[in-house]
C-alpha cells in the first residue's frame, strides 16, 4: 500500500503556513494501475469530472453535488482543502461467486472540499480507479450545523461525450416495481428528463464499452437515470456553426434516486454518512465487464464470521410456474423427490403454504391443513433435501413477525426464505434489506428476495442473500413473449453485470420463437440445448430450475443439471455481441464447464480450448439436434478426448445453444 498526499493552500491556511503552502494543482487525477483510465477532478463552480479511456474522452464535465433540505447545496461552488492519493492491491476469497479468489488493485483520490457558498461546510468525495473502471462517492462530515441531514437532490450527472448507442430497461410509471425488464438498444438522447432508467446502463463508446452502475448500495435510496436537456446555444457565425457541425454532441445523464415513502426527501441521516459507489465499469470488448469484479470489489466486507453453514445449490420448484399450484403434502413429496433423484439439496415451498398472504390475518408461523410440514420435513430430512419457504414480503414486516417467524424455521431445519413482492428501492426498503438479511443470518437462513431491485455488491455484504430476482426471467413465459432469445442473449451483458440473479431457468418444453405461445403448462422460447447453457452462463449461486418432475425425468439434457455447478472458481468470456451471442468458460476444482447462447439466428463458432490444464481431457457436449430449427426440444451428445489447444466448432441453430463438460482424465 503506497501513500501519496497534498496539501494545499486552503489547509495550510488552517495551520497558520499560508506563506509557504504551494497552491494545488486546479486539476486533481487519478489513473489505474495499468494507467489506460485516467479521471480528472475539477474543484470550482460547479464541481466536475471527466474520464478518459486509452487517451479519449468518454465522460466530459460531468457535475457533481448534492443538494440538502437546509439549502446546502454541496459541490456549487468549491475549493480544494486537500488531496491524497493511495494504491491498494490485495485479494480475498468469494466462495459464493463467479470467482473464488478475486484481485482488487485501484488507485484512490481523496478529496476534502470547502463548499463556499456555505461558511465553514466540507465534505469528501473519494475516487478509485481499477483497470475495469472508476468509482466514485460522497462522504458527509460530521460538523457543526451538519451532525444530520435530509437529501432532497442527488446532482451527480453523466456527461457523455456523444450521443452513443446504450442498452437500457425503463421504468413506465414511477420508481416502484419489481424491475423486470428488456434492456433495449436506443441512444443516450433517447433518455428523456422525465425517464426513470433501471441499473445498469450498458453505453457503447468508440474506446471502449462502459456500464453506469452502482455498489455498496446501504442506508441510501437506489438509483436511476434521467436525462438532462441539452443547454440553449447561440451561434454568432457561420464559421461558429461549420464548427459546431464537426464536434461531438455530449449527452448528459443524471442520477435520480426513490424517494421516501415518509416525504423525508431522499435520504435521510445522521454525519458521517456516505453515499454508495457510483460507477462506470469499463472494457474494450463487452464480455471483460462479464468478468469484472469490479461491483463486489466495491462493496462492503462480508459482516458474516462464519459462513460455512451457507450452501449454494439447485432446487426444485413446486409448480406454480405451470400453473398447477397445489399445496399439499403429496406434491411436496413429489418435488422433495425430484430434488433427492436430481441430487439438488433444495426444494421450494412457494406461495400458498400459510394461506393468504398480504392480509392482515397472515400468519408465517400457520401451516395450512392440507399441509403436513412436519411429515414433509421427515421425508425431506430422510431424502437429504433442505426445504425453502415463500414469504410475502409485508407478511415478513407486519409487528415484526421474522422475529417470531426465523427462530421457528431454525427449529424447522428450514435452510432459506424466498421472501417476494417488496417492489421499492427507496432508502427504508434498502435498510429493511439490510436488517431482514441480519435476522436470517443470526438464524442460519438463507435469502433470496423477489420483486426486489437490483443487486449492487450486496451478497459481499451479506452472503446469506445468495440471489434475487430484479430480472425479466422465465416465469413471464406464462403470460407473455417477452422472454426472448435476444433478451437471453442481453441480459449477461446488462442485469447479470451487477450480481446474481435468480432467472428460475430450466424450462424442458422448448419452442422456437414462431411456435411459442404463453399457455399453461409453460412453454420456453429457444432449444433445450440453450435453456442448458442459461446454467451456466447466468449467475446465480442458488438455481432455482422450474418445471415439474414428469418434464424432466429420462428427458435429453436432464443430466447435464445434475452435474452443473451454481458457483465457480474462475469465469471466462471466449467470445459475444451484445444480444447477439455468449461463449463461456467456468471453473469448478478440476473441471471445466462450456455454455454458449445465440438469439434468433443460427451460428457456428469456432472455440479454441486454450482454458484448459495441460493433459488430456474427456469433453461431453449436449448440443442442438440436427432438426432444432423446427423441434426445439432436440439434443444431440458427443463424447471425445481434447487436449489445450484444440478448437472446437460449435453449431447452434436458431434460438439455440449448447453445454459441455471437461473432466481431466
Amino acid at each position: 500500500m503506497a501513500l501519496v498526499a497534498m496539501v494545499g493552500s486552503a489547509a495550510a491556511a488552517q495551520d497558520g503556513n499560508t506563506s509557504e503552502a504551494a497552491p494545488l494543482p486546479p486539476h486533481q487525477t487519478v489513473r489505474s494501475p495499468d494507467e489506460t483510465i485516467e479521471v480528472s477532478v475539477s474543484p470550482g463552480s460547479p464541481l466536475t469530472y471527466s474520464v478518459q479511456v486509452d487517451g479519449q474522452p468518454v465522460v466530459v464535465a460531468a457535475k457533481l453535488g448534492l443538494r440538502l433540505r437546509d439549502g446546502t447545496t454541496l459541490g456549487r461552488n468549491v475549493e480544494l482543502v486537500s488531496a491524497t492519493q493511495q494504491s491498494h492491491d490485495s485479494t480475498w476469497e468469494n466462495p459464493f461467486g463467479k470467482r473464488r479468489i478475486v484481485h482488487d488493485q485501484h488507485n484512490e483520490l481523496r478529496l476534502l472540499l470547502n463548499e463556499r457558498s456555505v461558511e465553514g461546510r466540507t465534505f469528501a468525495l473519494v475516487f478509485q480507479a481499477s483497470n475495469d473502471g472508476i468509482a466514485f462517492r460522497y462522504e458527509l462530515l460530521s460538523q457543526p450545523g451538519m451532525r444530520e441531514f435530509v437529501l432532497e437532490q442527488e446532482l451527480t450527472e453523466f456527461a457523455f461525450a456523444d450521443d452513443y448507442l446504450c442498452y437500457a430497461g425503463e421504468q413506465e410509471k414511477g420508481f416502484n416495481g419489481p424491475q423486470e425488464w428488456e434492456f433495449a438498444r436506443r441512444r443516450l438522447s433517447d433518455i428523456k428528463p422525465d425517464s426513470i432508467v433501471g441499473l445498469p446502463v450498458l453505453v457503447e463508446t468508440p474506446v471502449a464499452w462502459l456500464a453506469i452502475a452502482e455498489a455498496d448500495l446501504l442506508d441510501w435510496a437506489g438509483m436511476w437515470i434521467g436525462g438532462v436537456e441539452p443547454p440553449q446555444k447561440t451561434v454568432s457565425s457561420v464559421a461558429e456553426t461549420l464548427f459546431s457541425q464537426i464536434q461531438q454532441s455530449p449527452v448528459t445523464l443524471a442520477a435520480r434516486l426513490s424517494p421516501r415513502p415518509d416525504g423525508e426527501g431522499l435520504v435521510q441521516a445522521k454525519t458521517p454518512h456516505r453515499s454508495p459507489w457510483r460507477v462506470l465499469m469499463i472494457g474494450r470488448q463487452p464480455g471483460r465487464l462479464i468478468e469484472s469484479e469490479l461491483i463486489r470489489n466495491l462493496s462492503t466486507a462480508s459482516a458474516l464470521k462464519d459462513t460455512s453453514w451457507i450452501k449454494p445449490g439447485m432446487m426444485a420448484w413446486d409448480h406454480w410456474w405451470t400453473g398447477d399450484t397445489r399445496m399439499d403434502t403429496a406434491t411436496m413429496k413429489q418435488y422433495i423427490q425430484l430434488a433427492a433423484e436430481m441430487g439438488w439439496p433444495y426444494q421450494q415451498i412457494d406461495w400458498g403454504w400459510y394461506g393468504e398472504s398480504d392480509k392482515p390475518e397472515a400468519d408465517i408461523t400457520k401451516v395450512v391443513d392440507a399441509l403436513d410440514m412436519a411429515e414433509v420435513r421427515r421425508f425431506a430430512a430422510e431424502k437429504g433435501v433442505r426445504l425453502w419457504l415463500w414469504l410475502h414480503w409485508a407478511d415478513v414486516d407486519r409487528d415484526d413477525a421474522f422475529k417470531r417467524a426465523f427462530p421457528l424455521y431454525q427449529e424447522w431445519g428450514i435452510a432459506g426464505v424466498k421472501i417476494d413482492f417488496m417492489d421499492r428501492d427507496d432508502q427504508q426498503m434498502v435498510q429493511w434489506y439490510e436488517k431482514i438479511s441480519r435476522a436470517a443470518a443470526e438464524h442460519q437462513l438463507m435469502v433470496n428476495f423477489h420483486g426486489a431491485f437490483k443487486t449492487s455488491g450486496f451478497d459481499r455484504t451479506w452472503p446469506n442473500q445468495v440471489t434475487r430476482e430484479g430480472v425479466l426471467g422465465n416465469e413471464h413465459n406464462k403470460w407473455s413473449a417477452r422472454v426472448t432469445p435476444e433478451h437471453k442473449a442481453t441480459l449477461p451483458f446488462t442485469r447479470f453485470l451487477v450480481g446474481p440473479a435468480d432467472f428460475t431457468p430450466g424450462g424442458f418444453l422448448n419452442r422456437q420463437p414462431a411456435q411459442f405461445q404463453p399457455q399453461k403448462p409453460t412453454l420456453v422460447q429457444g432449444t433445450r440445448a440453450a435453456e442448458l447453457a442459461l446454467t451456466v452462463v447466468y449467475d446465480s449461486p442458488l438455481c432455482c430450475l422450474c418445471d415439474h418432475p414428469d418434464r424432466y425425468r429420462e428427458q435429453p439434457g436432464v443430466d447435464f443439471l445434475k452435474v452443473v455447478p451454481t458457483v465457480w472458481d474462475d469465469t471466462r468470456v471466449i467470445d459475444g455481441a451484445v444480444g447477439e451471442y455468449l461463449v463461456m468458460t467456468r471453473q469448478a476444482g478440476n473441471e471445466w464447464f462450456l455454455g454458449a447462447l445465440t438469439n434468433s439466428e443460427p451460428r457456428s463458432l469456432s472455440v479454441t480450448l486454450d482454458f484448459l490444464g495441460s493433459g488430456r481431457w474427456k469433453m461431453r457436449l449436449w448440443k442442438d439436434g440436427a432438426d432444432a430449427q423446427e423441434n426445439a426440444e432436440h439434443l444431440a451428445t458427443e463424447e471425445r478426448t481434447v487436449r489445450p489447444g484444440d478448437a472446437i466448432r460449435l453449431r447452434l441453430a436458431p434460438a439455440g445453444g449448447c453445454v459441455a463438460r471437461f473432466e481431466r482424465q
